[in-house]
């Protein structure tokens, strides 16, 4: 039995799609979490010393930016996936 080129075609297409609905699951997940424990952390160190706020704050943000970085590699990858290969 011969599969028909536009039947491949679209098996193609659904690994694509499973591939990039898995890669950007999968790396959101991360930075989600990891945002929210360095959230976690600041407001209990904000808590305890409240004189710290506006450098917390200003930390608090940078590492959540950096968190954020991975979120962003694996949507380039989704990207990728989907258009570039």
């Amino acid at each position: 039995m011969q599969s028909t080129p536009k039947f491949t075609e679209s098996l193609v297409w659904l690994g694509r799609f499973l591939g990039a609905g898995i890669c950007i699951g999968a790396g959101a997940l991360g930075p989600a979490i990891g945002a929210g424990h360095v959230g976690d952390g600041t407001m209990e160190a904000m808590a305890r010393q409240p004189e710290l706020v506006g450098t917390m704050t200003i930390r608090m943000l940078l590492a959540q930016a950096v968190c954020g970085t991975t979120g962003l590699y694996s949507l380039l990858i989704t990207l990728l996936i989907l258009f570039a290969i």
